[in-house]
C-alpha cells in the first residue's frame, strides 16, 4: 500500500512540474529581406535555443516563429535576427552587420538581382 502511495504522490509531483512549464506561442514578425539566402540566413539566426520553428515568408517580408516562453522571449528571437543583418520590425540592424550581407541581399539599397527560383 505504501508503494502505491508513494508512486501516486510522485506521479502528481511530476505532473504538476510538467504543468508549469512555458507555454509554446507562435507569432508573426516583420523581417526585410530579398531571396533564397535571405531566407536561410534569417531562419538560421532564428534557431536559438527555445524556438521550434522559423519560417520566412519573402512575399510577406514575415517570419513565423513558434517558441517556448519560459526558454526565450520574443526579444530575443529579434536581436539574434537583427545581428544576422536583417531588420525586424522597428529594430534596425547595425550598419557594420547590414554591410556584410551579400549584394543580392542589401534590401536598404536595391532588390535582389538574381533569378528567383
Amino acid at each position: 500500500m505504501r508503494t502505491i502511495i508513494l508512486f501516486i504522490s510522485l506521479f502528481i509531483a511530476l505532473s504538476s512540474t510538467a504543468q508549469n512549464k512555458g507555454v509554446v506561442k507562435t507569432t508573426t514578425i516583420a523581417v526585410k529581406g530579398n531571396c533564397e539566402e535571405c531566407k536561410k540566413r534569417i531562419e538560421n539566426a532564428a534557431d536559438i535555443k527555445g524556438v521550434k520553428l522559423a519560417v520566412w515568408d519573402e512575399d510577406a517580408q514575415a517570419v513565423t516563429v513558434t517558441y517556448k516562453t519560459d526558454k526565450v522571449t520574443l526579444e530575443q528571437i529579434e536581436k539574434a535576427i537583427a545581428v544576422s543583418g536583417h531588420d525586424v520590425g522597428d529594430l534596425k540592424s547595425n550598419d557594420a552587420n547590414y554591410n556584410k550581407l551579400p549584394d543580392c541581399c542589401k534590401y536598404r539599397d536595391k532588390k535582389c538581382e538574381l533569378p528567383k527560383k
